[in-house]
């Protein structure tokens, strides 16, 4: 073996200039694999960051779109839940680790001092909800408890916002600011995520505790519910007075099979975050039973309320990110065939150019086997040494268009292999056929070759 590889370089090195262009359609082969790779690999990871950002494991609770006169009013809008559907989901769903209610409110404009900012969203939960939306903190410390039953006008501040009402630099902790005519006190900082998938900045925000956005910020109507039985306004401050009922009273079965939402007590939605990844599923059965039950519907009723989580929008934008990396290495693939036919061209050139080599071997005593293993051993040592070129090429390449175009790439260790291998099979598979008629030559018309 240690002579048929120092003839096979021997043999490569007499004509360098053809190995190295014979080399060059594996490089640009192997080079363009390894770069789709690596920047497929980088796609999918800043997907999947940035919906892990977002919370993979994130269960959104919303009620029902509500019908007026037979139109739906938008998702959402039938309010049903209430905050103590969130307290009962994390006292009777072993599968949520935490969960928080969420009241919509309208836009506000943030003053501090001199400045002002209008916030991109104004967001509202419990004390878990930086714990749910997986949020750490920069500066400061999240609201409390405490602070959500007292409706304290407390908040904590996106770094964009932050940066925004404090150019100078300025912790915000402690200090005082304006949302709509409300002073809050701003409890703390959140770290900067960027930009959502929908090209959000996920920073220009302020969070305050939800019964605080219930009782303070939220317009009057905005997200108040549906009147209750025990009406805040009689009919006679509407219609003049009269003996007459219009209406039937509702008996107490009535009463108890059709709830009306109690005034301010209602939510717009929840979000829940189940203990792992894996019992998302789970979590969501479970979430869905006890609303069921709370909300009295009975078997085969619609229900009031729907569930959503992230990892459908992970398994969506991943199949999509795998698809396109797929496309782009099919064509690459095509390039690495390209090469191995041109090896399989200058290895038959080869062959007929070393015809009398070929019979001289053979007359002194050389087997047909022995001259294959030297022509596939010149092949894969043309492929071997194409494919670490590539290799070099192709990361080289990742790290310019990653510099230059901003692209996140990522190395991956199976495609360097997956690349060596794959030369490895070219070498071989298109110098078989030039080895093999080779190894078929018979010795004597060989020697009288030319």
């Amino acid at each position: 073996m240690l002579q048929i590889l120092n003839t096979a370089i021997v043999a490569l090195r007499r004509n360098v200039t053809r190995s190295m262009l014979t080399m060059l359609g594996i490089v640009i082969g192997i080079a363009a694999v390894i770069t789709m790779m690596e920047i497929g690999n980088g796609a999918a990871e800043q997907i999947s960051s940035k919906i892990a950002n977002m919370g993979s494991n994130v269960i959104m609770v919303r009620s029902v779109a509500l019908q007026r006169a037979g139109v739906s009013a938008g998702a959402g809008s039938g309010i049903t839940l209430t905050g103590a559907d969130c307290d009962a989901i994390l006292e009777g769903c072993p599968s949520v680790a935490a969960a928080t209610p969420s009241v919509r409110g309208s836009s506000v404009q943030a003053i501090a001092g001199g400045e002002n900012y209008q916030p991109e969203q104004v967001a509202s939960g419990s004390a878990d909800y930086f714990d749910v939306n997986e949020w750490s903190f920069e500066d400061g410390g999240p609201f409390t408890e405490r602070d959500v039953s007292a409706a304290a006008t407390v908040c904590v501040l996106g770094t964009t916002v932050a940066g925004a009402l404090f150019p100078d630099g300025s912790s915000p902790v402690g200090r005082r600011i304006r949302l709509n005519n409300v002073i809050f006190t701003v409890c703390g900082v959140l770290k900067p995520k960027g930009a959502n998938l929908m090209g959000m900045d996920q920073n220009d925000m302020v969070v305050v505790p939800w019964t605080t956005m219930r009782n303070r910020l939220a317009r009057s109507g905005g997200t108040a519910s549906t009147v209750s039985g025990s009406a805040s306004h009689s009919r006679g401050d509407v219609y003049a007075a009269t003996s007459v009922q219009l209406y039937p009273s509702r008996d107490a079965t009535q009463t108890a099979n059709y709830l009306m939402p109690i005034r301010f007590d209602n939510v717009n939605n929840i979000q829940c975050k189940a203990v792992s990844a894996d019992r998302v599923d789970a979590a969501m059965e479970e979430i869905a039973a006890l609303l069921r039950l709370r909300h009295r519907i009975p078997a085969g009723g619609e229900d009031d309320f729907e569930l959503r989580n992230m990892s459908e929008m992970l398994e969506a934008m991943t199949s999509t990110s795998a698809l396109m990396t797929s496309l782009l290495l099919i064509v690459a693939l095509i390039s690495l065939v390209v090469g191995g036919v041109g090896i399989m061209n200058i290895m038959l050139v080869s062959v007929t150019e070393r015809t009398r080599e070929i019979g001289l071997r053979m007359a002194v005593g050389a087997r047909g086997r022995d001259i294959l293993l030297q022509f596939l051993v010149e092949s894969l040592l043309l492929c071997l040494a194409g494919g670490l070129l590539g290799i070099a090429c192709g990361r080289a390449t990742s790290i310019v268009v990653s510099s230059v175009k901003g692209w996140p790439v990522s190395p991956s260790a199976g495609a360097v292999a997956v690349s060596v291998a794959v030369s490895a099979a070219i070498g071989v598979g298109f110098g078989f056929y030039p080895a093999w008629r080779a190894s078929r030559l018979d010795p004597i018309d060989a020697l009288r070759y030319e």
